[in-house]
């Protein structure tokens, strides 16, 4: 296949809203495509090589200017060997090997292909929103259910693979998708309700536990093997030893469980979640070390031999019970008085409660309405999308922050609002250092980035506005914390941001 037939589809999906258009195209292309490129025409379209990340950024490539090549010569399979023979590439003078490769890449490409590659490397191109439509377009080609290549990719967490099976073997193939113990899934997702009465009238039948607010994460357990993963797939194990030593001492021969940990006060109650995210990276801070995590469980994926990924939730849970029943999320079964949990959680510190149906199935990667979230106040968790200068006590610092909901459909995020409010001295210091690095373009009056931070944002709610392309604004928004644990394709989406609509007033956004 051409590699710019590749990079005209690109171009016409980002000319699009329409999802059915997108699928659309990115079906026909699918169909045409030779079975041993399939994987990289799929990896190129959702934003990533099939590589992963080679090593390359912008300065490198800001460096490695060349004339484009005057008429397409270049397919999709040289195309991923070229970014294959770049990431492999290590040792002494590295550096300029992978230049000269790149360079060499470049030279070959159009004017069109070099911008595409240009977004690619540097991770432009990841809309991880994408990646929907693109399930949906691949069902579409294999002529199989968009079920069966969901259910399969989110347990693989390999789309070009996915789609590969799909294409080639059908349902069957799909169906052979399983839990891979040290392999992680990707976890299942909550959707929010307006109120406890809402959330248990959407689930009569449901269990009611505590919505910590700490870190997700997955534990994979295969004899004395144990591996700890966050919320975005991270392994962290070397971080985390105490966690993996209690895992180890679990009455079981292989387990996968989900759940929260967080590190407490010595009265009991969660610490800032930024000092529990601390300790998911490389430091020689010996405070943070000497920080302790405690994990809660509330799910069981696998244990001895048997996936439960398809069992109903009451199932999984006496699984749970059964070997891990002293490191539980505190929560009830079809609990008598669900608003004295919702109280009992927010008086320990947390932030209120999940209401969860108690006969659905482990869908990982998907936010359903399976699993409802309540909380008293109202939060989202958005992508920034730039930064303002600002004014007077904070010239010189990027402050005023452009937020965007992801789009369900595949398109960039979806500009809703911006806010300077509750960022502190030492937020405002870490932002004007950081998103440089994110950097897409700049003007007089702001640096744009890259849409791969996520920041959770408290407001009043939404108003209707013509100001914004998603036509809603958000109302008297301030930050609460950046969320490394999410990458973007976790924000919430702008049918969420206007499903906020309902009654609010109309009252203008906080702006600098």
């Amino acid at each position: 296949m051409w590699f710019h037939e590749l990079v005209r589809v690109s171009g016409r999906l980002a000319a699009t809203r329409s999802r059915k258009a997108k699928t659309a195209e990115l079906a026909e292309l699918l169909t045409g495509a030779p079975v041993d490129e399939l994987a990289a025409a799929v990896a190129f379209l959702t934003g990533a090589p099939t590589q992963g990340r080679i090593g390359v950024g912008w300065r490198t490539l800001a460096d490695l200017r060349t004339p484009p090549a005057e008429r397409p010569t270049l397919t999709v399979a040289e195309v991923d060997a070229l970014l294959g023979d770049v990431a492999r590439v290590s040792g002494g003078g590295s550096t300029a090997r992978r230049a000269d490769l790149l360079r060499s890449l470049l030279s070959r490409a159009t004017h069109e292909e070099q911008g595409f590659l240009v977004r690619l490397l540097t991770g432009e191109l990841r809309q991880g929103a994408l990646e929907g439509v693109m399930v949906e377009a691949v069902a579409a080609t294999a002529e199989v259910p968009a079920a069966a290549v969901r259910r399969a990719f989110m347990i693989s967490g390999r789309l070009p693979a996915t789609a590969h099976a799909a294409i080639v073997g059908g349902v069957s193939a799909l169906e052979r998708f399983g839990i891979e113990l040290g392999r992680p899934v990707r976890p299942m997702l909550a959707s929010p309700a307006e109120s406890l009465d809402d959330a248990l009238a959407e689930i009569p039948a449901a269990a009611v536990e505590y919505k910590l607010d700490g870190a997700r994460i997955q534990v994979h357990r295969t004899g004395d093997d144990v591996r700890v993963y966050t919320r975005t797939l991270r392994e962290v194990t070397a971080s985390v030893g105490e966690l993996a030593e209690l895992v180890r001492s679990l009455p079981c021969e292989s387990v996968v469980l989900d759940g929260e940990t967080l590190a407490l006060t010595d009265e009991g109650r969660p610490r800032p979640f930024q000092e529990t995210m601390s300790r998911f990276g490389s430091t020689r801070d010996e405070q943070v070390r000497a920080l302790l995590l405690r994990p809660y469980f509330f799910d069981c994926l696998h244990l001895d031999g048997t996936d439960l990924l398809d069992a109903p939730l009451h199932e999984r849970r006496t699984a749970l019970r059964r070997v891990a029943a002293d490191h539980l999320v505190p929560g009830e079964t079809e609990p008598e008085d669900p608003a004295a949990i919702l109280a009992a959680s927010l008086e320990a510190g947390h932030e209120g409660v999940l209401v969860k149906a108690l006969d659905s199935p482990y869908a990982a990667g998907r936010r359903g309405k399976a699993w409802l979230k309540v909380k008293p106040a109202h939060t989202l968790d958005l992508v920034v999308l730039g930064a303002e200068w600002g004014h007077g006590r904070r010239t010189g610092t990027l402050s005023n922050l452009h937020l965007g909901a992801s789009d369900p459909d595949g398109g960039p995020p979806v500009m809703v609002g911006k806010t300077f409010k509750g960022l502190t001295d030492e937020l405002l210091a870490w932002q004007t250092a950081t998103l440089p690095h994110y950097e897409t373009h700049r003007d007089g009056w702001a640096v744009y980035v890259r849409p791969e931070l996520v920041v959770e944002i408290e407001l009043d709610g939404v108003q209707a506005s013509p100001r914004y392309p998603g036509g809603v604004a958000l109302r008297f928004a301030r930050v609460l914390r950046y969320r490394p644990d999410k990458g973007a394709a976790e924000a919430d989406t702008i049918g969420a941001v206007r499903a906020m609509l309902r009654g609010a007033p109309a009252d203008p956004d906080g702006s600098e």
